[in-house]
């Protein structure tokens, strides 16, 4: 059993991790680390976790952790990570990995040279919409692919309980770090393909602040698919994703969602020749006990710290791209 400590215990632990946690079968929370330590005890008596810290350091060091999940805000997540790895910890992080890409190629160079697992949390490669997509596409259900979509919205004004995302600073970014970065990760995974040159452009309002308030992005990939990616802080939660090849069509309103069924339609002519529910509710789950698989030597984890900076790459280049209004290569 893997013990794990999650450093920044806020919103996504409560709401995401600990459930998952909750049904995982190879790993348990042991700890967890909150800025100020009468929230860190208090967090730790509601959810039953044996140890409470108010740094980094202190979780680290702990002998009774094995793993570390690093879910603080963006800006932190460099030195959180080196932390981890200094006192010989592996590290599952949350995306998006870093604030660039340079953050990211850090982190992944620490962990080679004391050759720990670094891993990302994109955690929709865990779930079987995405699975089942992917096999569809692999087996040729649409013939060959050419466009390819995905969507990501919800609403997140300045007094979200993450306020933190509309800080620049902190985030790095508006919805194209935070949510942005989970329809790239999801169209690579999928098409299984990678993104050579990103086109994007960005709206802010009198909410945004430093960050985008939506934007959208141009994906071309290395294959000739070209992907659209369309994210928001402004619109009601919605995730859809849609392949279209030159023999059919491929898709899913709710696909990248964990909170209810999923149905996914694939269609030739215009007539539906296939249908599938299915659920994603054990993604949080899969996820660590896929990275507890891996330090226990059972398998490899599918989403290395490499992968959290090639979609870091994609993202500098769409900010890139935002800014000068020109096409830009990844």
């Amino acid at each position: 059993m893997i013990r794990f400590g999650i450093v920044g215990f806020g919103l996504h632990a409560v709401k995401r991790l600990m459930p998952g946690f909750a049904l995982a079968t190879g790993c348990r929370v042991m700890a967890l680390s909150r800025r100020d330590m009468a929230k860190a005890r208090a967090s730790a008596r509601q959810f039953d976790i044996p140890l409470a810290f108010d740094s980094a350091q202190e979780l680290c060091r702990s002998p009774e952790v094995d793993a570390v999940f690093v879910a603080t805000p963006n800006a932190c997540h460099l030195n959180d990570v080196l932390v981890a790895l200094q006192h010989g910890k592996p590290v599952l992080c949350e995306k998006p990995m870093a604030l660039n890409a340079d953050e990211a190629r850090q982190m992944v160079e620490a962990a080679r040279r004391a050759n720990l697992l670094l891993g990302v949390a994109q955690v929709f490669r865990f779930e079987e919409s995405t699975a089942r997509l992917r096999g569809w596409i692999a087996e040729g259900r649409i013939g060959k692919p050419i466009f390819a979509r995905s969507e990501f919205s919800f609403l997140a004004a300045p007094d979200h309980p993450r306020a933190w995302i509309n800080d620049l600073a902190l985030a790095g970014g508006g919805p194209v770090a935070d949510v942005g970065v989970h329809c790239i990760d999801a169209l690579r995974f999928i098409l299984q393909d990678e993104v050579t040159r990103v086109s994007a452009r960005a709206v802010h309002d009198e909410k945004s602040g430093g960050v985008e308030a939506a934007a959208t992005l141009l994906l071309e990939f290395s294959r000739g698919v070209l992907g659209t990616v369309a994210v928001s802080f402004r619109a009601a939660y919605r995730t859809p994703l849609e392949f279209v090849g030159d023999i059919g069509v491929a898709r899913a309103d709710d696909g990248l969602t964990v909170d209810k069924p999923v149905q996914l339609q694939c269609l030739r002519g215009g007539e539906l020749t296939a249908t599938e529910t299915v659920s994603n509710h054990l993604a949080y789950a899969r996820q660590v006990d896929a990275f507890a698989a891996a330090l226990a030597g059972r398998s490899s984890f599918p989403v290395p710290g490499e992968e959290g900076w090639q979609n870091q790459k994609i993202l500098d280049a769409a900010y890139r791209s935002i800014r000068s209004g020109a096409a830009e290569n990844v």
